[in-house]
């Protein structure tokens, strides 16, 4: 098939080039736009874009979904499909162009976690499970009918990122596998269950801060979805601090919530049931650390309360 693949992220990388190792044909490839990042505020590429300047892919990067002239452009590669791995919502006029229409890969089991952020929060919610969905794209963001799924386990140590680098793999796998059935005509579109919905929005930073009153375990996974970026924060005076890493545990060690304790050489903190171990920090303005070497730079007084 001519796939007409669109994608920005990292975790669109595996998708792209499991696409072009296979025997269908990525005729252009369709990312965002170069942005300034960084504190040199340098103009950056999008990992898409370097992969896919690397395979001498065509590419066209618009600002506007909805330009004529990017439509007309897309329409002139004259893709049979269009390939969607993290990339931005799609008119009619964009998804409905190929003859077999638009699929979107998402990093969930849908209808279970709709939305922008469906591998942070199926961490944040604690899940031991969550999965991978193709889907033919619909005007209403993530309803429309699957056609694959892939479940995957949440590992005990996983993090965003770690997690987000084993479903890329996976997802990569999962659209060669639909593309291949799409191909051969044995696509059997089931719809989604809207009544067992579930909402994973995008991330503010109303999220990111952190809430002692909460349990350690709900922290912890606080922590471990967002990871490594942008990263759970808490504040120590005026100063941000931002948490990568931590291990909950039983025993409190503060009268309420938020206080903190320098036990063999990391941060206990007290929460609204049980402690949390720091064990890896980050100082506003500082580079990340292990805590046991942040607290050789800067000592935090037994009874310190973050907030």
């Amino acid at each position: 098939m001519r796939v007409a693949f669109m994608g920005t992220p990292e975790f669109a990388v595996p998708s792209l080039k499991a696409l072009t190792a296979s025997r269908h044909e990525v005729v252009v490839v369709v990312t965002g736009a170069d942005k300034r990042a960084g504190r040199s505020l340098k103009m950056t590429e999008t990992a898409v874009k370097r992969l896919a300047g690397q395979l001498g892919l065509p590419l066209l990067q618009p600002t506007d979904l909805n330009d004529p002239s990017f439509i007309s452009s897309l329409a002139g590669f004259d893709p049979d499909i269009c390939m969607v791995v993290a990339f931005r919502i799609l008119p009619p006029e964009v998804y409905e162009l190929p003859p077999h229409g638009s699929i979107n890969l998402h990093a969930s089991l849908l209808p279970e976690l709709r939305g922008a952020a469906p591998i942070n929060w199926a961490l944040m919610r604690g899940y031991t499970r969550t999965g991978l969905t193709t889907f033919q794209i619909r005007r209403k963001v993530d309803t429309g009918a699957v056609l694959l799924q892939q479940p995957v386990e949440i590992l005990p140590d996983d993090d965003a990122g770690s997690l987000s680098a084993r479903m890329a793999e996976t997802g990569a796998e999962l659209i060669i596998r639909t593309l291949d059935d799409v191909e051969s005509g044995k696509t059997h579109p089931a719809a989604q269950r809207d009544g067992k919905a579930t909402k994973a929005p995008r991330i503010t930073p109303d999220t990111c801060r952190i809430d002692w009153s909460w349990s350690a375990v709900k922290i912890h996974n606080r922590v471990r979805g967002l990871s490594p970026s942008p990263g759970a924060f808490t504040m120590l005076g005026r100063k941000v601090i931002k948490l990568f890493r931590t291990l909950p545990h039983p025993e409190i060690v503060g009268s309420e919530p938020g206080v903190a304790t320098c036990v063999d050489d990391l941060l206990r903190v007290s929460t609204g049931d049980g402690s949390l171990d720091i064990l890896e920090i980050q100082m506003e303005g500082k580079r990340r650390l292990e805590t046991e070497e942040f607290l050789c730079g800067r000592r935090i007084p037994n009874g310190t309360k973050l907030g």
